[in-house]
């Protein structure tokens, strides 16, 4: 039987939401102080070195998140299911292709790093020191990968308190860490630009042991016992499964990040201030994001283990949950964004002119990540139930055939604000279609269990 079963729906969704929001508002912070650690410390030099590694970490973690999406839809019907052997079987496929994509990616790091930074375009001022800490960087890309792919699982099993606990003890140990190795501190060697991505590879490795120690002493299903260890190996028909439901999602992370580049590239264009306006309200909207993207995630849980339960009648109501807590929760942090705007971007941004432009940009999108949530909930109930192809293409297709042809026709005419403009429009064709599809289609499709 399903936890939902047994309570109102809206207390799932909490307890799943604020351990899920937590974890991707400390996500976000960590990111943020490590760079703020290495341009104050080490200068912008080396800041711009460890910059040009981005692309290539966020393709194999957009890779691996992917695969976690379509691992945990099948865990959360094994789960709903009652079959715990099941859940073993499809975590432990999941965790070595997880770990053979960071082995292949920390073998092709120590041959290819210069290659790739060079293919880029670092310049050549921070070449040496953008390779030094590339190389590092993919070498603990087996710890760092499993670690996303095993949080990711555990929702499956409706556990998101043990994710949260090991992201505080990652994100404390790397901000402790990053600055004691950058300045030598307690006689460790100081390491310079290469500090976050050694922080990085012990933090991981004792977040990674302290939920191996936390799920063994909660019995879970995902703890490392006996049958645990036996299932870590590559069933064939498993892994074709999580493929299916995990590459799609994976290439639309790819096709958002590409997209982002292009915007920044029109908003390049209207010079320095334009580009320093963009950087703050993308903070601001990144922390606005995060219930919505939470919501639609549980979403898809909550789904999958209906599915996996025989509870298919109970999906309707998990979908119309879903939807008046993303009015209800991220509705309030939109409200509290227009309110707050200027207080808000005044952490990022010192000069009025500046501030007064963000502003402006921010007050033309903000009201739309409440669409976005809409369509990202409707997305995830369909995921649920292994249908992850359509909802991609219309993704895709909104964000490169609406937002970026919108953005660049509306720059010509409006200027900055054309740009942001876009947002809203590409998140209102989401809605309709991913609707549209939803009603017209997969409603009356036959909902049946993959695993």
């Amino acid at each position: 039987m399903t936890p939902q079963a047994h309570r109102p729906l809206w207390r799932v969704y909490l307890v799943f939401l604020v351990p899920m929001v937590l974890s991707n508002i400390l996500q976000g912070l960590s990111g943020t102080l490590n760079g703020i650690f290495i341009g104050q410390l080490l200068g912008t030099h080396a800041l711009a070195a460890v910059s040009g590694m981005f692309p290539i970490v966020f393709f194999f973690i957009s890779l691996v998140i992917g695969i976690g999406a379509g691992a945990s839809v099948l865990i959360g019907q094994a789960w709903g299911a009652g079959e715990p052997h099941k859940v073993k079987q499809i975590a432990g496929t999941a965790l070595v292709l997880g770990a053979l994509i960071g082995l292949l990616a920390a073998a092709l790091g120590g041959v290819f790093a210069r290659p790739a930074m060079v293919a880029l375009g670092t310049p050549a001022d921070v070449l040496d020191d953008a390779v030094s800490y590339a190389r590092v960087m993919l070498l603990i890309m087996p710890l760092l990968l499993v670690f996303i792919l095993f949080t990711q699982l555990l929702r499956g099993v409706s556990d998101t308190v043990s994710p949260l606990l090991a992201l505080l003890l990652s994100t404390g140990l790397g901000l402790v860490l990053t600055p004691a190795l950058i300045q030598g501190w307690l006689g460790l060697p100081p390491l310079g630009i290469r500090s976050a991505a050694y922080a990085g590879l012990v933090s991981y490795a004792v977040a990674l042991a302290f939920l191996a120690w936390r799920l063994k002493r909660l019995h879970s299903v995902m703890a490392f016992d006996r049958a645990m260890l036996l299932a870590l190996r590559l069933d064939r028909e498993i892994l074709g499964k999580v493929m299916r439901i995990g590459l799609p999602t994976g290439v639309q992370m790819v096709v958002i990040s590409a997209s982002e580049l292009v915007i920044l590239t029109l908003v390049n264009a209207h010079g320095s201030q334009a580009t320093a306006a963009y950087g703050a309200v993308t903070q601001v909207v990144n922390y606005v994001q995060f219930p919505a993207l939470s919501i639609a995630i549980t979403t898809s849980i909550l789904a999958a283990q209906s599915i996996g339960a025989g509870h298919t009648e109970r999906l309707g109501a998990i979908l119309r949950t879903g939807l008046w807590l993303n009015a209800a929760l991220t509705g309030s942090l939109v409200l509290l964004g227009y309110a707050l705007s200027h207080h808000l971007l005044g952490l990022f941004l010192t000069q009025p002119e500046v501030r007064q432009q963000a502003e402006h940009l921010l007050h033309i999108m903000l009201w739309s990540i409440l669409v976005f949530g809409f369509q990202a909930i409707v997305g995830g109930l369909m995921r649920a139930s292994g249908v992850v192809l359509v909802p991609m293409a219309i993704s895709v297709f909104c964000i490169l055939g609406v937002q970026l042809p919108a953005a660049w026709w509306l720059d010509l005419r409006l200027g900055l604000e054309g740009v942001w403009i876009a947002f809203p429009v590409a998140y209102l064709c989401m809605l309709a279609l991913q609707t549209s599809y939803y009603r017209l289609v997969w409603r009356h499709r036959r909902i049946e269990r993959l695993v």
